[in-house]
């Protein structure tokens, strides 16, 4: 009876409605947590230390993710998996974070370009994760390899929304 009640209690929350809510949920967690990797990026004026944070915070991202779809977090494996989906949108945004030791220009100029690489980072490593959960997936069956060119086209659609919630934070995605 207990084996029939936790499924029945388990199908419920898997229904097309509990992914509904899951998925608002999800996308509600990436909202923030992109905002939040591009304000990193504005307020850090130290050169690198805003990528530092901006990675603290995509963690703590697919941290609420795993919440979210009733995952066990595995901090090692995160990391692991954020390093080999980023390393090169992390690399770019490093570089572009240098022009911040330019005085008031390069710190404005620095600030805005890797404020958008951040967010749009964020936002496609966020998709990723969702997408992956949301079909069950979970760290164990991860395949990096496979999921880099979902990364790749949401960093690029990533780029737009990042823009877009730059000017109105509050703004639906297109």
């Amino acid at each position: 009876i207990q084996d029939l009640a936790t499924k029945k209690l388990k199908d419920s929350f898997m229904s097309p409605k509990g992914n509904k809510h899951q998925s608002k949920h999800a996308e509600t967690v990436i909202r923030n947590h992109v905002i939040w990797s591009m304000g990193a990026s504005y307020i850090i004026p130290l050169p690198i230390a805003d990528v530092f944070a901006v990675s603290a915070l995509q963690l703590d991202m697919i941290r609420q993710l795993c919440r979210v779809y009733d995952i066990d977090f595995a901090e090692t494996q995160g990391k692991a998996i954020v390093s080999a989906l980023t390393t090169s949108t992390m690399a770019r945004a490093g570089a572009r974070s240098l022009l911040k030791i330019i005085p008031v220009v390069g710190t404005v100029i620095g600030g805005i370009t890797t404020a958008v690489i951040n967010g749009a980072s964020t936002y496609a490593l966020g998709e990723v994760f969702k997408k992956h959960f949301a079909n069950g997936g979970t760290f164990l069956d991860f395949d990096t390899d496979r999921l880099k060119k979902l990364y790749r086209e949401k960093f690029e659609k990533g780029k737009k929304v990042a823009k877009e919630w730059k000017e109105d934070p509050g703004a639906p995605e297109t």
